[in-house]
């Protein structure tokens, strides 16, 4: 059986990748979300699992980025 932390992405690099994505955003209105998604993943080394995490999170509100 897995453990609750391979179930759950690392707070801190969500945290990093989420703001970062809302400041893609805001700065490149231009973009889609999948092509920042995908720029994301490679930036942060994100697995398939953590870009999922992305992808749903996105669906809502990711603002209180400092």
């Amino acid at each position: 059986m897995s453990s609750v932390n391979e179930l759950l992405p690392s707070g801190d690099k969500m945290k990093k990748t989420l703001c970062w994505i809302s400041e893609m955003l805001k700065t490149h209105p231009e973009k889609n979300r999948q092509q920042i998604i995908s720029e994301a993943e490679i930036r942060f080394d994100l697995s398939p699992k953590e870009c999922d995490f992305v992808d749903r999170k996105l669906r809502g509100d990711i603002s209180g980025c400092d």
